[in-house]
Parts: structure tokens; C-alpha cells; sequence
């Protein structure tokens, strides 16, 4: 038991939380923009995994991190459009539609890299860290937060700028009342889900993992879903959340670390064991918007 309270232990926990909630976080954060405006994404998982993929291609195909981040984004914007076009304009079901993109692209991702990657399974290198002077010399914290990749402090930076945006702007009192043109706010409102959850698979493959598996969102997405319903439209509580679900992740290789073995089924339980204890706890003060997941009928109340 005493091992559980080493230095080794406890920056392997932190770092592996750190590593595993940054795409919870991404997601997190662009799903609860889209629940603010009353679309429930519950695509986001394949909007993650296609992210991944594109996101892993052109890593490896021009060797920029940066430009795979880029791409990943990019692709997740792409894949909402199809929940723009579906639901918000054409108002069908979101939950149905945001299943089906789901299935469509682990299907696709899958394929893609059978056909082009099976053989070679290539890797990508380590992404550059960096660390923070005068920071990355505390012990524990040091080495598992203030020694990462410039995405990880970005992340941050983009909760605080969300956070001012819905509470501080007229843009942002704009998206939670859907504004006064209720299609064109859910359409960026979902963009922007997408943009967060292509960033969120693309930080997976390329700098977590390294390299790409078919599925390997591991349904990362729809636990994002939960931490945006739980953050009540209050943008640092998705940093909390994600967190909290990432060192769940990160507890066997922490453990492997101080010579506990652990086995792998029980590891893939513990997120989702997580995400129905906090649920239990918390789910009856969550709040989320009377409109979320109906389609907009001008002219209805």
C-alpha cells in the first residue's frame, strides 16, 4: 500500500490523467458550445474517430504534429456538417442521425487503414514537450503537468476563452438563447462540437497514442457527452471532469509502474464505472437546456 504513495507513482497517475483527459477535454468543451444551443452531438464519437485517422495520415505523411492537429480539426468540422445538414436543417432525430454518423465512421476509419496501413502499421515520433520554467522542477506536478506538449496549456487557454465567451459576451448570451436566427447559431454551435472533437481525436493518435487503431476511441466520445451535461454550461468544469475520467485511464500503467498488475478488462471498466457513479451523484443538479436535442420549428414554443 505504502507504494501507492511514492513520487513515482503519483507522477505516473498524473501524467497518464493529463495524457488520457486531453481529448476528453477537447471534446467536452466543443459538445457543451452544441448542447448551449440545443444540439445533443451524440455523433461526437465518430467526429473523434475520423479526427483521429485524418489527423494520424497527415502527421505521418509530412511529419508536422501541427499540421496533423490542423487536419483533424479540420475533419471534424467536416463530419458535423453532416449533423448541420441532417438535424439542424432538415430537423431529424439528433440522437439517430448522431448514432448512425457513429457507426458510418468506424466503418470508414477502419477500412481506410486496413487498406492503406495494415501492413506497415507505422508510428509516428514522440511530439515535443515543453516544459515551463520555474514550474517543471516541482516534484510530481512538474514532470506530469508542467512538462507537455503546447496543446496541453492551448487547452487551457481555450476553456478560459469559452468560459468568457458564454458568460461574458452578447455572443455568448446569443448561443445559450439559440439567437435570433436559431439555425445559423445551432450551425455554428455544431461546427464548433466538431472542431473540438476532430482536435480531441487528433491529440489521440498523434501525441497520446502515436499512431492509429481502428475504434481506438474506445467511446471516449460519449463519455465527452456526459462531462459536457455535468458542467452545467460552465466551461472549467469540463477541465475537472475530463481529468477525473483521464486518471481513471491512467491508474494500470501507474500501478504497472510500482510492480501492481492489474488486468486490462478491469482498466476499461473503470471510465465508464466512473461516469455512472458521478451521474448518480450529480445528474439531478446538472442543468441543460429545456430545447436540447429538439429540432427548432419557427413559429413553435
Amino acid at each position: 500500500m505504502e507504494d501507492l504513495f511514492t513520487e513515482t507513482f503519483l507522477t505516473a497517475l498524473v501524467a497518464g490523467g493529463v495524457l488520457a483527459a486531453m481529448p476528453l477535454l477537447f471534446a467536452g468543451l466543443g459538445e457543451m458550445v452544441s448542447e448551449q444551443a440545443g444540439v445533443l452531438n451524440v455523433g461526437l464519437e465518430g467526429m473523434m474517430l475520423a479526427g483521429a485517422y485524418g489527423a494520424f495520415v497527415i502527421a505521418i505523411e509530412t511529419g508536422s504534429t501541427w499540421l496533423g492537429l490542423a487536419a483533424g480539426m479540420a475533419i471534424g468540422a467536416l463530419v458535423s456538417l453532416v449533423m448541420v445538414l441532417l438535424c439542424v436543417r432538415m430537423k431529424l432525430d439528433q440522437i439517430v442521425i448522431g448514432i448512425g454518423i457513429v457507426l458510418v465512421a468506424e466503418g470508414i476509419t477502419s477500412l481506410l487503414f486496413d487498406a492503406k496501413y495494415a501492413a506497415s502499421r507505422p508510428r509516428l515520433p514522440a511530439a515535443p514537450e515543453w516544459a515551463v520554467p520555474g514550474f517543471s522542477e516541482i516534484p510530481v506536478l512538474g514532470e506530469s503537468i508542467f512538462t507537455q506538449h503546447p496543446i496541453v496549456y492551448i487547452g487551457v487557454g481555450l476553456v478560459i476563452a469559452v468560459h468568457y465567451l458564454l458568460r461574458r459576451t452578447s455572443a455568448g448570451l446569443s448561443l445559450r438563447a439559440a439567437g435570433v436566427n436559431v439555425d445559423r447559431t445551432r450551425t455554428w454551435a455544431t461546427i464548433g462540437a466538431g472542431l473540438g472533437a476532430g482536435l480531441g481525436g487528433a491529440y489521440l493518435s498523434v501525441i497520446a497514442a502515436g499512431t492509429f487503431t481502428p475504434f481506438m476511441t474506445q467511446g471516449q466520445g460519449f463519455i465527452a457527452i456526459v462531462i459536457a451535461m455535468l458542467a452545467r454550461g460552465t466551461a472549467p468544469w469540463t477541465i475537472v471532469g475530463a481529468l477525473l475520467f483521464g486518471m481513471s485511464l491512467s491508474v494500470a500503467t501507474a500501478l504497472q509502474l510500482v510492480g501492481i498488475q492489474i488486468s486490462t478488462d478491469y482498466v476499461q471498466m473503470l471510465p465508464f464505472i466512473a461516469v455512472i457513479v458521478v451521474l448518480v451523484l450529480f445528474a439531478r443538479r446538472s442543468y441543460l437546456p429545456s430545447a436540447l436535442a429538439l429540432p427548432y420549428h419557427r413559429g413553435e414554443r
